[in-house]
């Protein structure tokens, strides 16, 4: 009952907010795309629209608001390379033998690409990020709990029957970065109580690849504890410019100890086991290593035969992949079916999309600028989550997961932020003033 109250008091109530202000809109959008009512309460909520109704209102409301600002400054790489892969998705969708398969991929991915374009255009305060931030990291969180959980009272769901249409690996690497993200913004969270609170979610999101047995979560979630460690070691030890927006304390040290104890901790010897496998010399891989070893070489030879258009976009599982393995399934590999599907160029703007916004926060990590210090901290939140989220999808064909869209949109919204600070004003040098002339400036 809590469940059919919360989804329709956001939905409707959600819909007529958003009407007047968008923003509230997308941050209701954004929470239905993770937690998905139906699935998670499908004894109490019936099969609706939801999101489209959300998406409905606040589309209408950007709209009334002129359809936001398009100044997107150093994010302007990003946000057209997002743009440019959703079009070229729809150009290889067009040109490819089979209409119907192209087009359930272009809508998939609309619903992505509206969202994270209206977020870019009405996001003009930290504040607004901060709050996608915690939509994010109390969404994920809480969907982990309810893993967890199933997974404690002796179901497990993640590895038997997924959620909302996931299986254990997408689900897997949301978490990962959903992980990376809660675990920056409770370093930098000065209430107490929301601290932990985003650290319990990050520990129990971590948890879930370890439990539902993926091998790319479990790889990836190594990766984001590297990265996160040399992101707070680079401050420390003034790898980054010092400034006084960017100095670490020694308690972001504790956290990190606490957070890899607990992860070491979570990791029985199933896990270490499980992980492994992933090293293990070819001739003693398992049905599913080999399987991916496979797809990926016929997705290269794709590429390599079709390397502009590839086969369309949702071809590979349909018409490639039973050829090899008897029935449809992803190639295991987000960038390597992307070029297959889109070919070389779309392949490459998939990659600048997110390439260019975790080297575009590593440069805004390392400028000179006094910033606002949770700019500083959400760049390393960003660039761990994402990185986290690179190598997780390479073992995994991720295409319509939201979770990195979204957090990928607030690194755009950090560096659209960024680009707007107006420079301090100068100060003249009276030092060169030439002689006889006064040092003191004009009073009118």
């Amino acid at each position: 009952m809590k469940g059919l109250i919360f989804t329709y008091l956001l939905t409707y109530g959600g819909a007529l907010v958003s009407l007047f202000w968008p923003y509230y809109g997308l941050l209701i959008y954004i929470c239905f795309a993770i937690v998905k009512p139906e699935s998670m309460w499908p004894w109490a909520v019936p099969i609706g629209n939801y999101s489209r109704i959300v998406a409905i209102a606040m589309l209408l409301g950007w709209a009334g608001h002129g359809f936001g600002k398009w100044n997107f400054g150093k994010a302007s790489l990003t946000v057209y390379a997002l743009i440019g892969w959703f079009g070229w998705g729809v150009v290889t969708a067009i040109l490819g033998s089979d209409s119907a398969v192209g087009w359930m991929w272009v809508e998939g991915i609309f619903k992505i690409v509206l969202p994270f374009v209206v977020g870019v255009t009405i996001i003009e305060s930290v504040d607004q990020l901060k709050q996608v931030a915690w939509v994010i990291v109390a969404s994920l969180g809480y969907l982990a709990y309810e893993l967890n959980l199933s997974y404690v009272n002796g179901f497990n769901s993640v590895r038997e029957i997924g959620f909302g249409g996931m299986d254990n690996n997408t689900l897997s690497i949301a978490m990962v970065c959903g992980a990376g993200l809660a675990f920056f913004v409770g370093i930098e969270e000065a209430s107490l109580w929301r601290r932990w609170a985003a650290f319990a979610c990050a520990a129990m999101m971590a948890h879930v690849p370890m439990f539902g047995e993926s091998r790319g979560g479990m790889l990836a979630l190594v990766i984001l504890g590297g990265v996160s460690l040399f992101l707070i070691l680079a401050g420390s030890l003034g790898w980054v410019v010092s400034s006084k927006s960017n100095r670490l304390r020694s308690s972001h040290f504790v956290f990190f100890v606490l957070a890899l104890a607990g992860g070491l901790y979570m990791a029985g010897e199933g896990v270490w086991q499980r992980f492994g496998t992933i090293f293990v010399d070819p001739e003693e891989r398992d049905a599913s290593a080999v399987s991916r070893v496979v797809l990926w070489g016929q997705c290269w030879e794709i590429m390599t035969r079709e390397p502009v258009f590839g086969i369309g976009p949702n071809y590979f599982p349909i018409y490639i992949a039973p050829q090899w393995g008897g029935s449809p399934k992803e190639a295991h590999s987000l960038w390597m079916q992307t070029g297959a599907e889109m070919g070389f160029p779309g392949l490459l703007l998939l990659v600048t999309f997110y390439g260019s916004v975790i080297w575009r926060l590593w440069k805004l990590l390392l400028s000179k600028e006094e910033l606002d210090p949770w700019l500083r901290n959400a760049s390393r939140m960003v660039i761990a989550a994402l990185v986290g989220f690179a190598v997780a999808a390479s073992f995994v064909t991720v295409k319509g997961v939201e979770p990195p869209y979204y957090i990928a949109m607030i690194g755009a919204g950090l560096l659209k932020l960024a680009s707007q600070r107006k420079p301090a004003a100068r100060t003249t040098d009276y030092s060169r003033v030439a002689p006889g002339v006064s040092r003191a400036p004009a009073v009118a």
